[in-house]
């Protein structure tokens, strides 16, 4: 083989190293990401299923929720408002990371009891 042929050899060697760390990234950082929007999933569930268990019809209004899952504190805000019935409230539960960055928006209708 000549210089020339293993040069061209490395270099191709070397593209397609570079190619896989850039795929790696990419799936390690979905995974982290889908880590975080299931963590706030069980958030958003868990103050929507106490807000059922309450059996009070919900004030109009917003209310601020942390919550704690998988060794991360998530912030959360609960949002109440009216629908044309005036027997069902919309309500909306919105979780942010550490950054402020918005992972999820869970919204369900609460009904007068």
């Amino acid at each position: 083989m000549t210089l020339i042929e293993v040069l061209v050899a490395l270099a191709i060697v070397a593209t397609a190293l570079a190619t896989g760390i850039k795929a790696a990234a990419a799936l390690a950082s979905n995974a982290e990401r889908l880590g975080d929007t299931l963590a706030a999933q069980w958030c958003a569930e868990n103050e929507l299923g106490a807000l059922r268990l309450a059996q009070q019809f919900p004030a109009v209004g917003d209310s601020d929720f942390s919550c704690e899952q998988l060794g991360h504190s998530y912030a959360g805000q609960l949002i109440v408002r009216t629908t044309p019935n005036p027997n069902f409230r919309r309500v909306d539960a919105q979780i942010v990371d550490e950054r402020g960055y918005p992972l999820l928006r869970l919204s369900t209708v609460v009904s007068r009891f």
